[in-house]
């Protein structure tokens, strides 16, 4: 599965972007998807998960009642619906897929390139 991220840029804190994750490849919409962020000199670290029917999510302590992940299994894609930003949320946005169902602290097995999120205070 290939999957490619998009939607990042600069926004003010407290403001709003919504990221996107397009898949493609064999079997696309039949995979758990997460989103995992890495600020600059840190290590990359989860944000959110969603099965494959989208009933169940899984979210980062720092980001729950702000982000929320889903996806569109017609369209092959994620999303990541980022509301209330602070400079903390500052940091490249990947997307990943693995088989199997959502598990928390599952790994990942396919990863997209990034997408920057830089939050100005």
């Amino acid at each position: 599965v290939q999957l490619q991220a998009s939607g990042g840029g600069l926004v003010q804190a407290g403001g709003s972007l919504k990221l996107s994750c397009a898949a493609s490849g064999r079997a696309p919409s039949s995979r758990t998807m997460a989103w995992f962020r890495q600020a600059p000199g840190k290590d990359r670290e989860f944000v959110a998960s969603i099965s494959v029917s989208g009933l169940n999510t899984d979210y980062a302590d720092s980001v729950k009642g702000r982000f929320t992940i889903s996806r569109d299994n017609s369209k092959s894609t994620t999303y990541l619906q980022m509301n209330e930003l602070q400079p903390g949320d500052t940091a490249v946005y990947y997307c990943a897929a693995q088989t199997g169902p959502l598990v928390p602290g599952m790994k990942f097995d396919h990863w997209g390139r990034g997408t920057l999120v830089t939050v100005s205070s």
